[in-house]
């Protein structure tokens, strides 16, 4: 029963992000990329760095980044990560995470429109990997690979066609549907592992950073021109990581390895294994004899 409901949420998620998709892309107007969008607040040059709070304020993501990198290569023990695929998920992760601080901050150096695309790319880049790797503990190690695969191609294409065509939607839903898509699975799929609150808190923090954003000139008229919303929004965004470096090296299997042995003398091991599943192991013809007896 479990088995069949599994397929059919999968099937509902991705129909309803199919429906927002095609929602965004036929009924919204075209967002082109204008001179305005690389105009911001703070655009002071306070140590001979142009936009200076803007590029040095990406300077978290390099070492939430880097860090993260590092200990995932170290085979993902220190993250308990405990699925072989999870680890391809969360090294792209970290990746992306430190290259958003090279990308990000040589846009800033001058924004133009060629330049906008190495700020963007590897936040979805990250973006892809952080959300294959919550449906991969959600859903399975083969959907999660395969959503890594499929939403990595997707991003790349997303930044393609926002520069061909002079069109930020794909890129703008791209982001969308996550941070909608992350809650509701959050309560529709039981995790694997403890800690899953972060998730929820991730996506808050997400959400905060793109308020920041919008608000960039009223933040920085409100902080006495110290420091602009756009600013507060990298600083921000840089929380998310570190509360996802957080829940990987807290976190730890719902259900712990158990070994029971020698439960009587027709049972053979018994062995049930997390995360991922469970699996008893029994003998079919002393059951069989069992039950004769």
């Amino acid at each position: 029963m479990v088995n069949q409901q599994v397929p059919r949420g999968r099937t509902r998620i991705w129909g309803a992000a199919l429906l927002c998709w095609l929602f965004i892309m036929l009924f919204t107007p075209k967002i082109p990329l204008s001179y305005n969008n690389h105009l911001y607040a703070d655009m002071r040059n306070l140590v001979g760095v142009p936009n200076t709070l803007n590029v040095i304020t990406n300077f978290p993501f390099l070492i939430v980044g880097v860090l993260g990198f590092v200990l995932c290569l170290g085979g993902g023990s220190f993250f308990n990560i405990r699925l072989p695929g999870e680890l391809w998920g969360w090294v792209l992760f970290c990746g992306g995470i430190a290259s958003v601080a090279f990308g990000s901050a040589y846009y800033h150096l001058r924004p133009d429109d060629n330049r906008v695309l190495l700020d963007t790319l590897p936040m979805m880049i990250a973006c892809s990997s952080l959300f294959s790797s919550f449906i991969l503990e959600r859903l399975g190690e083969r959907i999660g690979l395969s959503c890594l695969f499929s939403l990595l191609v997707l991003a790349v294409l997303s930044t393609v066609y926002a520069r061909t065509f002079n069109d930020l939607r794909l890129c703008m839903s791209f982001q969308l549907i996550q941070c909608i898509a992350i809650p509701i699975m959050t309560f529709l799929f039981p995790p694997k592992y403890t800690h899953s609150r972060y998730w929820l808190w991730t996506v808050g923090v997400c959400i905060l950073a793109k308020m920041e954003a919008l608000a960039d000139m009223r933040i920085y008229q409100a902080t006495n021109y110290v420091i602009s919303g756009h600013s507060l929004e990298h600083l921000c965004s840089a929380i998310a990581p570190v509360l996802i470096t957080v829940m990987l090296v807290h976190r730890s299997c719902r259900f712990p390895r158990i070994m029971v042995a020698d439960i009587s003398a027709d049972e053979e091991l018994c062995e049930i294994s997390s995360p991922c599943a469970f699996r008893i192991t029994l003998d079919p013809e002393r059951m069989k004899a069992r039950r004769i007896r």
